[in-house]
């Protein structure tokens, strides 16, 4: 065997991922928000963009495809006199504009909601505590979690504090009659105490359940702890109910951070008589147009070629930017257009008409790769006469049924929900009996499916539903 060295020549073809294209599939997967927050940045960044005055795009449901038809091979090849000239600065859009208008601005109406750290030391300087009663109740307060667990131990803080339990239980003790009822406790069993004490309730087997056996009472073994304490299960039912009523995370309805968060839907469809309009929802998303003041840089033909080299590279991207939020909002469109038209019993009639669908059945008929529609889909919201939606919502697995049809996941989640509304809560149905229910109406199921949509409903298991 003869062993050498050797130069090769080899010509091969590559994907090179360009900054450009990197920009364009960032910006597709961006929702209306994070665009807006994308171009605030790149605006300080870029001193080639500019906003421009307020201008939105009136297009008819024809025109968008025929804009989406138009975009080709050629699509991002720049004529920059297209950007310099007096008539052409208008960004995004070049069609019909109509009046400027006055957005309403939520947030004038919104008024923060206490923290529950707030909440407590606004409490706490009502209260008779002062000197280090005070600092103590301070520290305990700062150590309570969000859903109002105190989350050190008392020998901690006194450890920290310098001082000793019985005064740190003092503090504590005053800090757990504040509001909302059950904060400052150290276990689930403590919390649930603290709101029976609130209440009034001094029912001795409440409290027993609720001091030794919430983990039976929870696995729905009401047989049992009606033996353990020679009561009647009805009797257990009532003290199972009476528990239910009691909130195990009593700060959770406080803010964590005192921000409201609102769903910002990216897509509206507007029903106007028998067809679906939609509307690109791209209010938080500024019009970008190419700053004029850099004409003369590029026109000179003498100047610092570093400068000139500068200006190219940030009209190139500016441009770019321009392009791909174009080419997002028409990507879109061709979406959500093929969306209305493959789940429009949906829009009409509601989840049980949702019907199976896949990433790749929405790119073959838009002409678009797979993972441009999950791109696209991804992270966005669309506002249909049915709610408010997820776009990945419409894109549902599904299950066959004896007509060799399909019926999609969500479908048959909304079938069983409806079933289990009106069972019989004294003898309620097993997995198994769902799923024979299925089989009559002839979709087949497995119990083990069953079992899996029912845990993704919230619906708990029989021995849970079981009334007495």
């Amino acid at each position: 065997m003869r062993m050498g060295y050797g130069l090769n020549v080899i010509q091969t073809q590559k994907l090179i991922m360009t900054p450009e294209l990197r920009q364009a599939i960032a910006v597709l997967q961006l929702s209306s928000l994070e665009l807006g927050m994308y171009i605030e940045q790149q605006l300080q960044e870029n001193p080639m963009l500019e906003v421009g005055e307020e201008e939105i795009e009136q297009a008819t449901a024809e025109e968008q495809p025929a804009a989406a038809e138009d975009t080709g091979e050629n699509e991002y090849d720049i004529d920059w006199q297209d950007y310099f000239h007096d008539s052409s600065d208008l960004g995004l859009t070049r069609s019909e504009v109509r009046p400027e208008r006055n957005e309403v601005s939520y947030e004038n109406f919104i008024s923060r909601s206490p923290t529950l750290l707030e909440h407590l030391m606004f409490q706490l300087c009502l209260s008779k505590c002062n000197g280090l009663q005070y600092t103590i109740a301070e520290y305990i307060i700062g150590n309570i979690d969000n859903n109002g667990y105190l989350n050190c131990s008392i020998d901690e803080i006194a450890s920290q504090l310098g001082t000793n339990r019985d005064a740190v239980m003092d503090a504590l003790t005053i800090i757990q009659t504040f509001d909302p009822p059950g904060v400052g406790a150290r276990s689930l069993q403590e919390c649930l105490l603290l709101q029976l004490v609130y209440l009034g309730i001094d029912d001795e087997l409440v409290i027993n359940v609720v001091t030794r056996h919430l983990t039976d009472l929870a696995e729905g073994k009401y047989n049992r702890l009606a033996q353990l304490f020679s009561v009647s299960v009805q009797e257990l039912q009532r003290v199972a109910d009476l528990i239910k009523t009691l909130d195990p995370k009593p700060g959770r309805n406080f803010s964590g951070n005192g921000e409201n968060r609102y769903i910002v839907p990216d897509i509206v469809l507007n029903k106007v008589e028998d067809e679906y309009v939609i509307i690109i929802n791209d209010v938080a998303v500024p019009r970008l147009t190419i700053n004029n003041t850099y004409r003369t840089v590029l026109n000179q033909d003498k100047g610092d070629n570093q400068t000139k080299k500068f200006v190219e590279h940030k009209l190139n991207a500016a441009a770019w930017l321009i392009k791909s939020i174009e080419q997002r909002r028409l990507t879109l469109y061709k979406v959500t257009k093929c969306l209305v038209d493959l789940q429009r019993d949906f829009l009409e009639y509601g989840v049980k008409y949702l019907k199976p669908l896949n990433l790749k059945t929405v790119a073959d008929i838009v002409g678009l790769h797979e993972s441009t529609v999950s791109r696209a889909t991804s992270n966005k919201y669309i506002q249909t006469p049915q709610g408010v939606f997820e776009m990945k919502y419409f894109f549902s697995s599904g299950l066959s049924n004896t007509g060799g049809s399909m019926i999609s996941a969500e479908s048959i989640k909304k079938t069983m929900q409806e079933i289990l509304e009106v069972e019989d809560t004294k003898n309620p149905l097993n997995d198994q009996q769902i799923a024979d229910i299925f089989g009559r109406r002839g979709v087949k199921i497995s119990r083990r499916t069953v079992a899996k949509y029912r845990d993704e409903l919230g619906i708990p298991p029989i021995r849970i539903r079981k009334r007495y």
